[in-house]
This record gives structure tokens, sequence and C-alpha cells, in this order.
């Protein structure tokens, strides 16, 4: 198995040395203009990425905003399950995150959908929902990015078809926000 583990690891660097920086950094600056202006950040997605949109709002709420006098206003549309079955029950599966948007999000809110497929239904209705609202949005994605690489205004593309390697990225995503803008923002 040593090999195995080698090649996964090589396969991640491989991965994280194809990112396009320009993009990323794009999106860093929105959500940090997000925060200066004192946006509600929208984060959600499906399976893993409903994790990682959960551990961000942990990270960004309390991680980056524990010493600051300004605090982060980060919102995880997959953190309240009973609202989210019962949506998902009483009107689809498809509308779990544009129905919660529907009445509150504001054209200076910031939208962070994230979809390892870029094609997952209730992600696009959402992220089309922000789009009409004249909300901004970020797209995380892995694969080609599908169609929220299309329609997202800020790209943290992950460029490969692997499922496990593009979690694993969007993850250090979170983590590299968290020590680039905990470090540029004002105490």
């Amino acid at each position: 198995m040593k090999e195995q583990i080698k090649e996964y690891f090589i396969q991640l660097q491989k991965t994280i040395g194809n990112l396009n920086l320009d993009e990323i950094t794009d999106a860093v600056n929105a959500v940090r203009a997000a925060y200066e202006r004192g946006a509600v950040i929208y984060i959600f997605g499906n399976g893993g990425s409903a994790a990682t949109a959960s551990h961000f709002v942990g990270d960004f709420n309390k991680g980056i905003s524990e010493e600051k006098h300004k605090k982060f206003n980060l919102v995880c549309l997959n953190d309240n399950l009973p609202m989210l079955t019962a949506i998902a029950n009483d009107i689809g599966y498809g509308e779990i995150y544009r129905f919660p948007l529907k009445g509150r999000l504001k054209k200076e809110d910031l939208v962070i959908a994230i979809s390892g497929s870029g094609n997952s239904e209730n992600v696009i209705n959402a992220v089309l929902y922000a789009k009409e609202t004249g909300c901004k949005v970020i797209g995380i994605t892995g694969y080609d990015g599908g169609a929220l690489r299309r329609i997202a205004d800020y790209h943290m593309d992950v460029n490969v078809d692997d499922m496990q390697l593009a979690e694993d990225v969007h993850m250090s995503f979170d983590h590299m926000m968290y020590r680039v803008l905990g470090d540029a923002l004002e105490k």
C-alpha cells in the first residue's frame, strides 16, 4: 500500500500545482470585500461539499473572527437539517438552497457554492436565484467545473477528474483563506 499512498500524494501535489492562482486570488478578494462591506456570505454544498461548507463557517465565524473587532457573517445553508429535509419533502430537493435565500438574499451579499461536479441541481438553482438578485457568486468546483463554472463570477476550480482530490483541495481553500485573510484583516 505504500506505493498507492505515495501515488495519491503525488497526484494531490500535481493537482495543487495546476490551480489558477489568479482566479483564486480574485475569489479571496471577493470574500474580503464582502467582509469589509458587512455582507452576509451564504455557503452550501452536498455530501463532502456540505461538510466543507460547515467547516468554512466555523473557521470564519469563530476562527478568523475571534480576535477581530469586526466579525465575519457566514451562513451555511446545509447546517439546518430539519429545514433542509422539510424543503426537500414538501417542495423538492432541487429547492433546498434556493428556498432559504428567497426574501433574505441582498445584492451586496455573497454566495459561495461548492459542487464537485459543478452540476448539482440544488446548487445551480440557488446560484441562478443569486444571479437574478444581482448577488455575486464564488463557485468552488472539481472536474471541468460544469454549469457552476459557467455562471459563477469568481472561480476556485480544481480541474481534476477525481472527487477525493478535488475535495481535498476545496478544504485547503478554506484553510488558505483562514491564514491569508486572518493575517490581512485588522484586529
